[in-house]
Parts: structure tokens; sequence; C-alpha cells
């Protein structure tokens, strides 16, 4: 079953120096990560229900199944990417794993 890492960002205090970071030294680790099939990340700019945005940012990987996840994030390179999201995420950020219907 196909799996994906989703990472919700919180509204961060400064949104500019966020984005600087995430942009230059917090991507480039993402995409890095071993055996992630595809990466996907944007802003979020509405709410549907017309409320304020309570996630400023969403970060999308898939991965093949759990296996190669699991594997991806013991990575050197899945390591250091944790060790930023724990530098740079907002309080309340998330990180959940969804496995897809296929």
């Amino acid at each position: 079953m196909t799996v994906k890492l989703v990472v919700l960002y919180t509204q961060p205090d400064d949104p500019d120096r966020f984005d600087l970071h995430y942009r230059e030294q917090h991507m480039p680790l993402a995409r890095a990560i071993p055996g992630a099939q595809k990466v996907e990340t944007g802003r979020i700019i509405a709410e549907a229900d017309g409320g304020d945005p309570l996630w400023y940012r969403v970060t999308e990987l898939y991965f093949a199944d759990r296996d190669a996840l699991d594997t991806a994030l013991a990575s050197q390179h899945g390591q250091a990417s944790a060790a930023d999201y724990g530098k740079i995420a907002p309080p309340g950020s998330r990180i959940l794993v969804q496995g897809l219907d296929d």
C-alpha cells in the first residue's frame, strides 16, 4: 500500500523567516530523503469554510509502502530532515502517516 508522510505546519510567528529557512534549508533535506517517489508542498491560501487558516503549509512525501517510509526516516537524510523540522516547526505542527486507498 502506498503511504504518504503528511507534514502540517501551523502559522509561524515570522512567515518570511520561516519561508526562507524552509526553501533554502529544509526542502533540500526533505527532497534528498531516499525512497521518496514524489514530494509536494504548498502554502494554505484560504479555508474553504471561510475561517482563519489553522495550517500555514502542507508538505507530502509519497513512498511505495510503510517499510520504504520507515527506511527513509531512519536514513541520514531522514534524520537530518526530522531534526530540522524540530527547529522550524511552529507549535502545534504535526506529522502524519497516511495509507492511500489504491
